[in-house]
């Protein structure tokens, strides 16, 4: 069995998918040229709890966890049948790794994790499974998660972080063709660069040395996501920066691939 990459994106706002651009459209062709993968673990900006929590549902519902937006969005499924035996073993390699974990039995998918998914792998038929972010720990203790559930990764589960490189509000231009701001490039440049040279210490450290650091991410939860697809990655394994647009003008929909060990690695073009 080959080791499945991971993948972060950023999932943009719920209507992402009424209105297909770039991003979509980068997902749909990611899902059908990575290797098929037996499960997925999803790491959503939109769930946050006290502890590491996996959802043991065998069949999630589709959660539409917004507001405002079109009826036809909350028409929107996501029928995928859930993994039990995978939330065990997340639980299992998190209590290895000396980390606190839980489950719930109820836990639908919220639009971080359906939203992409829907793009990425549509026929909904691959088991999915999420775990909760805690918002308070910081990016350190979610890289430490990620390279606990890094063996995951040689047993057929595909690990999905989804989050947002960019995520203040006050950045955003609600229209159509709205130009990106220039402190939403230059942060994600800066991400782009630093997760090139594979500077963990520097990364963990952005909203001190990152150009907008803190402004990029009033709160932390959109982020997170990224450092525990670090996490996951092995030391040394540099991701793919995927740039497809910048959505509302502040919102970049940057996505990263770590995949050096696919059979076949993808040099998707932007």
């Amino acid at each position: 069995m080959s080791r499945q990459p991971v993948l972060f994106v950023s999932h943009g706002a719920p209507d992402v998918l009424l209105n297909p651009g770039a991003a979509v459209h980068m997902w749909e062709t990611l899902g059908a040229d990575l290797p098929r993968p037996q499960a997925i673990l999803v790491i959503s900006a939109h769930w946050a709890a006290q502890e590491p929590t996996v959802s043991t549902a065998a069949t999630p519902e589709t959660i539409h966890d917004f507001g405002g937006f079109p009826a036809e969005l909350y028409s929107m499924t996501y029928p995928a049948p859930g993994a039990p035996a995978l939330a065990s073993r997340v639980r299992e390699l998190l209590a290895a790794a000396g980390l606190p974990n839980a489950e719930v039995p109820e836990r639908g998918l919220d639009h971080g994790a359906w939203i992409p998914l829907k793009a990425l792998y549509p026929e909904a038929d691959i088991p999915v499974v999420q775990l909760a972010l805690q918002p308070h720990a910081g990016p350190d203790w979610h890289r430490r998660i990620g390279a606990a559930l890094r063996p995951l990764r040689d047993e057929g589960v595909l690990i999905l972080a989804s989050g947002a490189v960019t995520h203040n509000f006050g950045w955003l231009t609600w229209g159509t063709n709205s130009q990106p701001r220039p402190q939403a490039i230059a942060f994600s440049d800066w991400i782009g660069e630093t997760l090139a040279r594979d500077d963990r210490p520097t990364l963990l450290d952005y909203r001190r040395l990152a150009p907008h650091g803190a402004d990029a991410h009033p709160s932390e939860e959109h982020l997170l996501p990224l450092f525990a697809a670090l996490g996951a990655a092995q030391p040394g394994e540099k991701p793919l920066r995927l740039e497809p647009e910048y959505t509302y003008g502040g919102l970049s929909m940057d996505a990263y691939l770590w995949q050096d060990a696919s059979p076949a690695p993808i040099t998707l073009e932007h």
